[in-house]
């Protein structure tokens, strides 16, 4: 099965805690805000990972399809 790798933006530093929610993906600094990253299986994982991201109550400011950093 063929996986695309995405960069999902949500405003803010986000804390171990709420990162911790994002099994299997990588986050990282960009600013004053965090780009979650990894490998999406298909379009109704990366739907389930923005609802995982709104009912932390993140506000979602980009989400593009990406290469990952090597």
């Amino acid at each position: 099965m063929q996986t695309t790798h995405y960069l999902i933006t949500v405003r803010g530093r986000l804390s171990a805690a709420l990162l911790g929610a994002f099994e299997g993906l990588d986050a990282a600094p960009s600013g004053a805000d965090t780009v979650i990253s990894g490998r999406i299986v298909d379009q109704a994982s990366l739907y389930g990972v923005l609802e995982l991201v709104e009912s932390l109550g993140l506000e979602p400011l980009e989400v593009r399809r990406g290469t990952p950093a090597l």
